[in-house]
């Protein structure tokens, strides 16, 4: 399918999120004129994932904004979510391929260049890299690839590629430049009181 990436992709982590609910902090989003959210909770039960998932896509539904479930292939099937992001433990990309519905989206998250190398001959329609600075969402992260990483990156793909890891409105411009497609951001996008307002500044500098 022809999926271009909106330049902000933005993900919901209820650990991240200051006590908000998740539909609460994707609504003030979407009235930003977000068009992607990805939904990611490592601590949620299977239930709780779907619950939530399934009220996201309902709340996104006569939107152009896109829902993308974190890992869990299953949960993006049975919520009719717009696709699915899997990490490297997670289901290989050809095996989710045949658990989603033909059209859905699947990204794949790298950590390396060879990694991405690798991510660039499967069917994924986007690849996440990083972390490129260092972040605080992840409990355990991978090592940093740096800006330099990240132009390596761009080298050895053609598919869209999407900057991840301690992403901020000062260094967002830099990644666009050294070859992402898009800026995956949480806690520069969740930490404050004004989810709305840092959404609009986000996409507004990517946007120039």
């Amino acid at each position: 399918m022809g999926f271009s990436i909106p330049r902000l992709y933005a993900i919901v982590d209820p650990a991240r999120a200051g006590g908000r609910p998740p539909a609460v902090v994707a609504r003030e989003l979407l009235s930003a004129g977000v068009q992607l959210i990805q939904f990611r909770d490592k601590h949620a039960s299977s239930r709780q994932l779907y619950e939530t998932c399934a009220e996201l896509k309902e709340l996104l539904r006569d939107s152009d904004c896109s829902l993308i479930v974190n890992d869990r292939a299953d949960v993006a099937r049975a919520t009719d979510a717009d696709g699915v992001h899997l990490g490297q433990d997670d289901l290989p990309v050809e095996m989710a391929r045949r658990v989603l519905a033909p059209d859905r989206l699947i990204g794949y998250s790298t950590h390396s260049v060879g990694q991405v190398f690798e991510a660039d001959r499967s069917t994924a329609d986007y690849i996440a890299f990083g972390p490129i600075f260092p972040t605080a969402s992840k409990e355990n992260p991978d090592p940093l690839v740096g800006l330099e990483g990240l132009r390596e990156a761009r080298q050895v793909t053609r598919k869209l590629l999407v900057a991840i890891g301690g992403i901020t409105l000062q260094n967002a411009r830099e990644l666009l430049a050294a070859g992402a497609d898009s800026v995956a951001v949480i806690g520069d996008l969740l930490n404050g009181p004004d989810i709305r307002g840092r959404a609009r500044e986000f996409l507004g500098l990517l946007s120039d």
